[in-house]
């Protein structure tokens, strides 16, 4: 059993430990269960794992992937904690050398490819360039090579990845190569119907990349850019590298160019030194922008950033803060969904939807979940929908033929 961690929130920390309490009773009656820790908490806190969950057999790094059968391997013979491995991920390797399947995989018709490792950011409130290192993008050809074996077995839809993916290509050995000619050159892929990314850096948001948008229908007219905060001087307490304006000039290009784009974002309350009067700020970028939707997270500190030694706001301010500005971004969702009732929207159907199986589910271009009546057969295919109702989760509609 392999659990795999994040550290860039508390929450995620926490919800593993408690997770490691449920595993262990699974231990209890299974002596022969193997059980390894990965991922970026493993990463920072292994002596911690090892302290409170000491039946755990083995813990890995983000570089360390290609390890694990060896490990599996001698926790089943020596059935003890291994000795945690130096990790290379933080030295600037990039993961190649993962072992070659054995057995094929269930094709996927969505699937995440990662082009970029690490960050050069440096926020205040990170601990990413800590347990990644500094940025480095996979080769050109690697990511298309993975892309064409994947749609070729079935998937029309690649999310790439990255902590700031519009900045891929900077450092590479074949020389620069710009996000925006990436994506050009997977809308060349065959099979490939969709391309998503997450999540680009605002400052490096270029206007090669909002033609690209427009110009390429495999590239979908959704970005996610993470604002954060709609105060500069909370911006540069957090060492974000743009201002509001120039945020709101990005955001004025791209629905200029891309009329039907629709814009989702990151946004951080009760951050060190958040002041009622920026707080405000923040509710009036949010009411000027008109965000499709938001991740909204009150400020939790993480061991080993600046942001974590700073004087700490209390928890029922930032709660309240956290909760006005939800409601805010509910009502702002709601009225853009709103929008969408009357039109026509293509999507992609992945299958009958969890909580009504008679409904087909599928994102739109735009990213919005749309639930409609269809046949089971329709999964995999694009399918245009009219939206009859619209709902704060998505919409929901008929097939327009």
């Amino acid at each position: 059993m392999l659990l795999n961690t994040c550290s860039v929130r508390k929450t995620p920390e926490d919800k593993a430990f408690s997770l490691l309490g449920e595993i262990a009773l699974l231990k209890d009656r299974n002596k022969d269960l193997i059980v390894g820790v990965c991922g970026c908490m493993a990463q920072l806190r292994a002596d911690e794992i090892k302290k409170r969950a000491p039946f755990v057999d083995f813990v890995v790094g983000t570089a360390q992937i290609a390890r694990i059968p060896a490990l599996v391997e001698e926790a089943a013979q020596t059935r003890r904690f291994a000795k945690r491995l130096e990790l290379p991920e933080r030295k600037g390797a990039v993961v190649t050398d993962l072992p070659e399947r054995k057995v094929e995989r269930k094709p996927k018709l969505k699937a995440f490819v990662p082009i970029q490792y690490g960050c050069d950011k440096f926020c205040t409130f990170c601990i990413v360039p800590t347990t990644r290192g500094r940025e480095r993008s996979r080769p050109t050809q690697d990511i298309l090579r993975e892309v064409a074996e994947l749609a070729a077995q079935g998937t029309r839809e690649v999310t790439l990845l990255g902590q700031t993916v519009n900045s891929y290509g900077k450092n590479l050995a074949e020389g620069r190569v710009p996000f925006a000619k990436l994506l050009r050159l997977l809308a060349g892929v065959p099979g490939l119907e969709r391309v998503r990314y997450t999540s680009p850096y605002p400052r490096d948001f270029s206007a090669e990349l909002i033609e690209t948008i427009r110009d390429c229908p495999q590239v979908m007219e959704h970005v996610h850019m993470p604002l954060q905060s709609g105060s500069d001087e909370m911006l540069r307490t957090m060492k974000r590298l743009y201002t509001v304006e120039g945020f709101a000039h990005i955001l004025a290009n791209l629905r200029a160019q891309v009329p039907s784009v629709s814009i989702t974002t990151d946004l951080i309350v009760g951050f060190p030194g958040e002041t009622e009067e920026q707080f405000e700020q923040t509710l009036a970028a949010v009411e000027r922008f008109r965000f499709d939707g938001a991740y909204v997270f009150a400020y939790s500190p993480r061991p080993g950033t600046p942001a974590a030694d700073m004087e700490q706001l209390p928890y029922p301010l930032k709660q309240r803060r956290l909760q006005t500005l939800v409601e805010l971004q509910n009502r702002i969702t709601c009225e853009i969904n709103a929008g969408y009732v009357g039109r026509e929207v293509e999507v992609l159907v992945e299958g009958p939807s969890p909580k009504n199986p008679a409904l087909l589910q599928g994102y739109s271009r735009e990213f919005k979940m749309v639930h409609f009546p269809g046949e089971a057969s329709w999964a995999g295919q694009l399918v245009t929908v009219r939206v009859e109702r619209a709902r704060l989760w998505g919409l929901e509609g008929v097939p327009a033929s």
